[in-house]
């Protein structure tokens, strides 16, 4: 089984370039983050013509979580995080696809940090938490996908010392997300690549792509079922070289059934 995260950065403005790689790679399940789009205008029937179902949590012009399945049934389990009745941003949903339960997440960004974006981040992260901690108290495979806006470590990042102060990578954030991940859950690129430069993030401006000078912050967190079913993972680099194209790579993993 193929599954794949990928943040869109847009669904509708880069539907062709989804619609593409969709056919050209075909995984079973895709998470995707950024939609920037409301309910009512998430391109339902063209990612149905592509052969795949869809939930979707979506928001006018920012944000927006969507899971598709192809030929496996998907079911919503959830939409949103406890812990903050006020908010209304649209960056979590679950749903039990097959077998496994897959939560799609589009983390804040946090900048500027220090501020009030960042705490906002700090207390997401806190809530995004003890769902986690909830889900693995269940007995069935999880897997938490998505855009987590955190470099977990220097290798994680083409220039380190540059993103010290930044909300993607500072120490709060990173403790948060390691945090997390020592629940119990297993991060899937470094499971099978510990010491493999690999980015998910390069940005627009001063030829990011072409210079290697990326971010890993696209990330699969595997539960304890899950750790000795995956066989492969990887990023399809050449994606970000696509005219038009997201500022993100599309990240998969293949699990053995």
């Amino acid at each position: 089984m193929k599954i794949a995260t990928y943040n869109v950065n847009g669904v509708n403005g880069r539907l062709p370039v989804l619609l593409r790689w969709l056919e050209a790679t075909a995984p079973d399940i895709v998470c995707l983050q950024e939609l920037k789009s409301p309910n009512e205008k998430f391109p339902v029937k063209a990612i149905n013509d592509a052969g795949y179902n869809a939930l979707w949590h979506g928001q006018k012009q920012w944000n927006g979580v969507a899971i598709l399945s192809r030929n496996i049934e998907i079911n919503e389990v959830g939409r949103g995080l406890a812990g903050d009745e006020e908010d209304e941003q649209s960056r979590y949903i679950e749903a039990l696809v097959g077998d496994i339960l897959i939560a799609c997440i589009y983390l804040p960004n946090g900048n500027p940090a220090p501020g009030p974006k960042f705490d906002y981040k700090l207390k997401w992260f806190e809530r995004l938490q003890d769902r986690a901690a909830e889900l693995l108290a269940l007995d069935t495979p999880v897997i938490l996908a998505g855009d987590f806006n955190v470099m977990p470590t220097e290798l994680d990042v083409y220039k380190p010392e540059r993103w010290e102060k930044d909300a993607l990578f500072r120490p709060e954030v990173r403790n948060a997300f390691k945090k997390l991940v020592d629940q119990g859950w297993t991060d899937a690129i470094r499971k099978l690549y510990p010491n493999a430069k690999i980015y998910t993030f390069y940005d627009y401006f001063r030829n990011a792509y072409q210079r290697d000078a990326g971010l890993r912050i696209d990330h699969f967190l595997l539960s304890p079922h899950l750790r000795d079913n995956l066989v492969a993972a990887g990023v399809d680099r050449e994606v970000r070289g696509w005219e038009k194209t997201s500022d993100h790579i599309p990240v998969w993993i293949n699990l053995t059934e």
